[in-house]
């Protein structure tokens, strides 16, 4: 493994085992600091951006080598974007060994496109991530129904070929559900 000196700020260590990040098995890398502030939160310990702690990446891409049957990475948070180039190394590096990438924002894909425009690092990012769960948690769009995020304004996007087609084209959740015989169940509080 090559050595990096660039750093990444972190809210905890690399989470294996996670089944509720996105599909299949899933390693976590739940970064530090956001200042989207959502009310509702499930994670505001992580909006600090002086919380964490500072992990040198070659730590990350360490942890991500013992990783064993896992399908995916996802990056939350706090907010991934605050770190563009950092979690681009670390996705990059995934990418190569085989991983699917999963990145959760407060962004939406409109803004991050934006914000590409002035810094190429988030197109960079962009570049290495499958589906980008886009857009500001929203209570009152609350639905524990919806899959792999929490409010019905948050997209599943499927960036290669949004990227590819310059239109947003979403995850098949459908297909998802039918290729892992899944049935969705309605759930009320």
């Amino acid at each position: 493994m090559a050595q990096n000196k660039k750093t990444i700020r972190l809210a905890a260590d690399l989470q294996s085992d996670s089944i509720v990040d996105g599909p299949g098995l899933r390693a976590v890398i739940w970064t530090q600091g956001c200042s989207h502030h959502c009310r509702g939160c499930q994670n505001p310990q992580t909006w600090d951006f002086e919380g964490g702690a500072e992990v040198p990446i070659d730590m990350v891409l360490e942890a991500i080598d013992e990783l064993e049957y896992h399908d995916g990475i996802t990056f939350s948070g706090g907010d991934p974007m605050y770190q563009p180039e950092s979690c681009n190394i670390i996705a990059k590096y995934c990418k190569e060994k085989g991983y699917n990438i999963w990145v959760y924002t407060g962004y939406t894909f409109e803004q991050l496109k934006r914000l590409a425009k002035k810094d190429p690092s988030y197109i960079d990012f962009l570049n290495n991530i499958d589906v980008l769960v886009d857009g500001k948690f929203v209570m009152k769009e609350k639905d524990l129904n919806c899959l792999f995020r929490g409010s019905r304004n948050q997209r599943l996007i499927n960036v290669p070929e949004t990227l590819k087609t310059g239109k947003i084209v979403l995850f098949d959740e459908n297909k998802y559900l039918e290729i892992n015989n899944l049935k969705r169940k309605k759930i009320y509080i």
